[in-house]
């Protein structure tokens, strides 16, 4: 069997909260791919269903309706121990919080993922993301002697460190000052360029979106546009012709 080319797939995905008249569909029958070693942005106006999407995707969340892949293993139907190990081994997150735990050094957060595998980290990957997010210094500081771009760079490396099939990163930059947040993104960049990762955020951030090879534009829990080797400009006048279709 050939392997697929994309890292992350999804048909029918359907999510409903409430029932009868406070019944909401947060995503209607949404087909979706992301390829791998690309680096894809996902937007919409609040409420348009961006996050419950990577959620679903990411087995975080389970979907209604619909199946989803990750690579060739399909996630509909996996145990709880199963999808827990899945998460583990080959998705790696990044979210606003950092999540990081503030008793443990920038090194110990990185390597936490094997330290709850019980297995050991490849020395070279670690060498190579340490010095992909500039973190060579900073190793055995602990969170709260780093600025909060630095500590969001530890929870980058903690997310690429066990070579994941693909990288989910929901509003990363939402904690960040403009300069921490360039930072961030060029590592995300970067991690697809020279480390062959997939990357899928959510943000609703034009020059965040402008990073990333392909922009998904969702509204009332459906794909309606997609944009190709978007800058800031062009994603910033899509969303525009969307708030005027609306008005």
């Amino acid at each position: 069997m050939t392997e697929t080319t994309d890292a992350v797939r999804a048909s029918g995905l359907g999510k409903h909260y409430g029932t009868g008249d406070a019944r909401v569909t947060a995503l209607a029958g949404v087909d979706v791919r992301f390829p791998r070693q690309e680096f894809t942005a996902i937007m919409g106006p609040s409420g348009s269903g961006k996050s419950t999407l990577m959620h679903c995707v990411a087995g975080l969340d389970k979907a209604d309706e619909g199946r989803v892949w990750i690579g060739d293993t399909e996630l509909t139907g996996l145990s709880d121990d199963s999808l827990t190990d899945l998460r583990r081994d080959r998705i790696g997150f990044v979210f606003q919080a950092f999540n990081l735990l503030p008793t443990l050094t920038a090194l110990e957060n990185i390597l936490l993922p094997f330290d709850l595998a019980g297995r050991k980290p490849d020395q070279e990957v670690l060498d190579r993301i340490v010095t992909t997010v500039n973190l060579r210094d900073r190793l055995h500081h602990r969170p709260s002697q780093l600025s909060g771009g630095q500590q969001q760079r530890v929870a980058v490396a903690r997310a690429l460190v066990t070579e994941p099939d693909v990288v989910f990163a929901d509003e990363p930059t939402g904690a960040l000052d403009s300069t921490a947040s360039a930072e961030l993104l060029r590592f995300l960049r970067r991690s697809v360029d020279d480390l062959g990762r997939t990357v899928v955020m959510v943000t609703h951030e034009p020059s965040a979106a402008a990073f990333a090879d392909r922009v998904l534009f969702l509204k009332d829990g459906t794909i309606v546009d997609e944009v190709f080797a978007p800058t800031a400009d062009s994603v910033l006048e899509r969303m525009k012709s969307f708030e005027r279709a609306v008005s």
